[in-house]
């Protein structure tokens, strides 16, 4: 590739990785997205670049209030580079819908121009059957969804520029189980985002075992000045998979017998709970038993629980025991709370 041609691509490039404001980005992390992509530069060039050449031909924008500094283009400029297609802007437009029942709205704000770029591709071609395909499907999270906590913008902000640029940061969290502010230094290792709350996964100071925080209960964030820990072997999908975000209650699996009326057999006959799972028609009854291997722990639990008087668990006994307190003690409440009159 000829030195045009290449600095061509290379300027193509920057243009693409350059984040929208609220977002900003440092030269020493886009000078490394640039090498990630084959582009390679000198920092003092690719400043030069910014601020000589791209800052006066687009709308972009510089964070100086901490070195190194920030980079952004202006939260309104319009680019398609490439050009969207109708397949992803019908994509973008489906998973909108998605994630805005799972996103906090800061971060969903962060993507609605790429979002506008999608609804005015498809609005303006009307004829087209992907576009009219938008009008009539819909994506909706299983279950109730609950509106997103609330989020911080700065928060976001410097708490995912920790994360990619791997550093510590200073913050001051607000426990749930004390009601009282804590001041940390956070090793931040992932980010979860879990129903309608988004958690960082990070160490604590010295330590080396993660803890989850609930990032709209982070009141404060700063970069900090101490140097990075990494948690050598930490792979994000085996944390999960390790059953950190079901409250495991016991390492190993158990096996859940249940009988279930006929609407909740139909259900996991179609969705089952488990690759193990069996159902076997009950005689004298219409009524199944389901037997499965599910993992020891309480979102298993939970969505028993919200079965009600639709499940009979029989097994593991510390459940069925589990199950049976609680039900008592839900009509307990019902027993004792006076009913409210209601006002027309």
């Amino acid at each position: 590739m000829s030195d045009t041609r290449d600095t061509l691509f290379r300027y193509l490039t920057l243009l693409q990785i350059i984040p929208r404001y609220p977002g900003r980005m440092s030269p020493p992390v886009l000078k490394e997205k640039l090498a990630e992509r084959g582009f390679h530069i000198d920092t003092r060039s690719l400043q030069r670049d910014l601020s000589q050449k791209f800052s006066t031909q687009f709308p972009i924008g510089c964070d100086d209030s901490q070195k190194p500094y920030r980079w952004y283009f202006d939260c309104d400029f319009q680019c398609q580079l490439p050009a969207l297609d109708v397949p992803s802007a019908l994509t973008l437009v489906l998973a909108e819908e998605y994630l805005k029942g799972l996103l906090p709205p800061v971060v969903v704000g962060q993507l609605s121009p790429h979002f506008s770029d999608a609804r005015r591709l498809l609005d303006e071609m009307s004829s087209n059957g992907l576009s009219q395909w938008a009008r009539k499907v819909r994506a909706i999270p299983n279950g109730k969804a609950l509106i997103p906590a609330a989020l911080n913008e700065m928060t976001w902000q410097i708490v995912s520029q920790a994360l990619l640029e791997q550093k510590p940061v200073d913050v001051v969290y607000l426990s749930r189980t004390s009601k009282t502010e804590k001041h940390f230094t956070l090793h931040p290792q992932g980010l979860v985002s879990r129903h309608s709350v988004t958690y960082l996964l990070a160490t604590v100071d010295d330590y080396d075992d993660i803890r989850q925080f609930a990032m709209h209960r982070i009141e404060t964030a700063n970069i900090s000045e101490s140097t990075w820990r990494p948690l050598h072997g930490f792979d994000l999908d085996n944390y999960i998979a390790g059953g950190a975000f079901g409250y495991l209650q016991g390492k190993a699996p158990v096996t859940l017998v249940a009988q279930v009326v006929p609407q909740v057999a139909w259900l996991l006959s179609e969705t089952p709970l488990s690759d193990t799972q069996r159902l076997t028609p009950l005689s004298d009854s219409n009524w199944q038993q389901l037997e499965a291997e599910v993992p020891d722990d309480q979102q298993t639990l939970w969505w028993l629980m919200a079965m009600g008087a639709n499940v009979n668990v029989l097994a593991p006994a510390a459940w069925r025991e589990t199950l049976k307190a609680n039900a008592e003690q839900v009509l307990e409440h019902y027993q004792s709370t006076p009913v409210a009159h209601e006002t027309y």
